[in-house]
């Protein structure tokens, strides 16, 4: 039985991989903010699926939260064999609408809690010659827009990076770029959905199949659906000066309302 450790696992894409790893057998550390919903979801996928669920609450905007998660990724006699770095949130508004203190609580959540608990979990995993982290970015990563766009560009390069100084020890990386998933993301940071086309959503349970398969295939990268590869890839073809306008003028459609 192994187990995997899941931040923000009580909403969106954290959940699905919870329903998933759990479906599969694994044990799991659930990690959160809201206690309540933490116990009432491990509750749940024990008596579901048999397996064991620990609650970790943490904020992992604040250091306590990530040096609590940091312990527990590296307690070698309970050790994590995969874990999924998901938690984050958005910013309703343009840069300088934006208080400085909450693009850098994004910062700190985005990049900074990433960072250390990628290197708490592989230095144990390196040892044991197995195990397997997800990152979860965003297709805004391949788009001039601000700093959530920054903060998973940053995700997907650091990631991509530690994958190949970590090559041939067993253990693998991989960044999860998905676009549009139905969770309470939007909602949370006020952002209106109702322009969003409907071919640009995703369901959260087959984007997280997607991403499981890509990581068995030791991929470092994964857009998992057709349609975002597609338009990555025109993404790539695009001039930045015009594919800084087009981001900037989809933004003011999609986004924040």
């Amino acid at each position: 039985m192994t187990t995997a450790l899941i931040t923000g696992s009580t909403a969106g894409i954290g959940a699905a991989f919870a329903r998933r790893l759990a479906a599969d057998g694994h044990d799991l550390v659930l990690v959160a903010r809201d206690t309540q919903r933490l116990q009432e979801q491990a509750t749940e996928l024990h008596d579901r699926h048999g397996i064991e669920a620990e609650v970790l609450t943490a904020d992992l905007a604040e250091e306590d939260g990530i040096s609590s998660v940091e312990k527990r990724l590296g307690d070698r006699r309970r050790p994590v064999d995969l874990l999924v770095n998901n938690a984050g949130f958005g910013n309703k508004g343009r840069f300088l609408e934006v208080s400085m203190a909450d693009e850098l609580r994004m910062l700190k959540v985005h990049c900074e809690a990433v960072l250390r608990l990628t290197a708490a979990a592989t230095a144990p995993m390196r040892d044991r010659g197995r195990g397997g982290v997800v990152n979860v970015a965003s297709v805004a990563a391949f788009v001039p827009r601000g700093t959530y766009g920054a903060s998973k560009a940053w995700v997907v390069q650091f990631t991509q990076g530690a994958a190949r100084d970590l090559a041939g020890t067993g253990v693998r990386l991989m960044a999860l770029c998905p676009g549009f998933v139905r969770t309470e993301f939007h909602e949370r940071a006020g952002m209106g959905t109702d322009n969003i086309p409907r071919w640009m959503w995703l369901d959260a349970d087959k984007l997280v199949s997607s991403a499981l398969a890509d990581l068995a295939r030791g991929r470092t990268l994964s857009v998992p659906d057709p349609r975002y590869k597609a338009l990555m890839g025109v993404v790539k073809l695009a001039p930045r000066g015009l594919l800084g306008g087009v981001s900037s003028r989809a933004g003011r459609k999609y986004g924040p309302k």
